[in-house]
């Protein structure tokens, strides 16, 4: 089993010892998330730490979507408890790349595939480099964004 599951599951419990609600909800709604991962699909398998970031993130931007839908429609408690679920989350994911580390990479990316050249052509190029290097680590409309501007 994977050490991040692992560890997750036994947060979960430690949540609950605690009588935390909060992180006890959030944690149930992650590992559910991940049992689902695993079982779609023809055959069930074991997602790997990698995997579960994957989750972890794709839980982690719909929290951060729901919150700013929950505010822009005035009903600023459900946003807090969404913002809060994601603070949750965030912790288990690997740290967050800054805008420059993602400027960065980009900018090696271009480089390494020839693309400065070919303008937003290229983009699918730019961004099959890019996409594995910062796998949960950044959010993929942010780098689409740094590629976009470096290419146009």
């Amino acid at each position: 089993m994977s050490a991040l599951k692992d560890r997750l599951r036994a947060d979960l419990t430690t949540a609950m010892k605690a009588r935390d609600e909060l992180r006890s909800s959030t944690l149930r709604m992650v590992l559910t998330a991940i049992t689902n991962a695993e079982v779609a699909g023809k055959v069930s398998r074991e997602l790997s730490d990698d995997d579960i970031i994957g989750v972890l993130s794709t839980e982690a931007k719909r929290r951060r979507e729901a919150a700013v839908a929950f505010e822009e429609g005035g009903r600023t408690e459900m946003a807090a408890k969404e913002a809060a679920e994601g603070e949750v989350i965030a912790e288990y994911l690997p740290a967050q790349l800054s805008e420059a580390e993602i400027a960065d990479l980009v900018s090696a990316a271009i480089a390494q595939t020839g693309a400065a050249d070919e303008g937003m052509r290229a983009m699918g190029k730019v961004m099959g480099v890019v996409t594995p290097q910062v796998k949960g680590r950044a959010d993929g409309g942010a780098v689409a964004a740094e590629v976009r501007r470096q290419l146009g």
